[in-house]
């Protein structure tokens, strides 16, 4: 399957998908990605099977809004290792929507962009991140809007209390998200950057192309990550 480097070459096959099932369901799997593993890949295949997507697509953040506490790696490697990922999967995509936009990149915006380039499909917008995210939604940019335009899917690690769920967004906007168990999570992008600055193994924890992408390019041999 061929993969994007801009969110509007897709949109024939996208136009003919959506005589077959109405509505399309397409899923945004946003995040920092540095770098992907067997987690990420894990969440957003139960996703599509769960709530029965047409595709997932894995959008690389730009500039988040949100404080990055590690150096993190730059666009382009961001991207590439997404792609490496991603690529034998069919229902799987890859945008460059963020990477591309000027400025700290919003949820908001991306879904809205989504939702405009989808919109002949009448698209459902399906918006998968992780329960740590989502338990600060309210913190968001526009976050009513962003639960009104898309569902949101919080993936959640094993032993998750969804209590607290409840406690810090409240009833109203607890009932737009949708809870999605994937135990793989276990598995985190830290303890990849941690374990390579360390020279330690990181095979099997993500795909092996990816491995071989970060070892060719030295990615992450700072212990500051």
């Amino acid at each position: 399957m061929a993969k994007k480097t801009t969110t509007s070459q897709k949109t024939t096959p996208r136009q003919s998908k959506s005589r077959t099932r109405t509505p399309f369901r397409i899923g945004i799997m946003g995040g920092t990605f540095d770098p992907v593993h067997y987690g990420h890949l894990l969440a957003a295949e139960q996703a599509r099977c769960e709530f029965k997507l047409e595709e997932v697509v894995f959008v690389p953040t730009g500039n988040p809004p949100h404080k990055i506490t590690w150096e993190m790696s730059s666009a382009e490697h961001r991207y590439m290792m997404t792609m490496l990922a991603t690529a034998t999967n069919p229902h799987f995509d890859v945008s460059r929507t963020e990477i591309e936009r000027k400025g700290t990149s919003f949820s908001i915006q991306t879904i809205r962009e989504f939702q405009a380039e989808y919109s002949d499909n009448d698209a459902e917008i399906f918006f998968i991140t992780g329960f740590d995210a989502v338990m600060e939604l309210l913190t968001w940019s526009e976050p009513m809007e962003v639960i009104k335009r898309a569902t949101v899917i919080a993936v959640t690690r094993p032993g998750y209390d969804s209590k607290q769920l409840h406690a810090a967004l409240g009833g109203k906007v607890l009932s737009r998200i949708r809870l999605l168990q994937a135990p793989a999570l276990a598995i985190s992008s830290t303890d990849i950057r941690r374990r390579v600055s360390m020279g330690l193994p990181i095979k099997y924890l993500l795909p092996e192309p990816v491995e071989k992408y970060i070892i060719k390019n030295g990615l992450y041999k700072s212990a500051a990550r």
